[in-house]
């Protein structure tokens, strides 16, 4: 299992460790930043839309509703800590095609 993401199957939640790139000319996956994954979103800093872009790409990518995937860590800061509630087996395998 890559550094970036852990889930915890007593809770049924999956971890993502994740660096973002706001401002970019699109949202998208970057590769790994040390122990996280890199993410490059097309939005500012401002106001929460680089983080709700960011909650929106990861919720579209695994295929749950974005009332499931929530912020945990990182609110202000370019590393954040992503929580997926009940990601489910189709998520869980979706994330070895992230990995760039």
């Amino acid at each position: 299992m890559p550094a970036w993401y852990r889930f915890d199957a007593d809770r049924n939640v999956l971890c993502i460790s994740v660096h973002v790139q706001p401002n970019a000319r699109s949202t998208g996956i970057a590769g790994r930043h040390g122990e996280a994954l890199k993410i490059r979103v097309a939005a500012p800093p401002l106001d929460s839309r680089a983080n709700q872009l960011l909650i929106d790409f990861i919720a579209e990518k695994l295929g749950v509703p974005s009332s499931r995937v929530g912020l945990r860590r990182g609110r202000k800061s370019r590393a954040k800590l992503i929580e997926v509630l009940a990601p489910g087996e189709d998520a869980l395998r979706s994330l070895s095609d992230w990995d760039a």
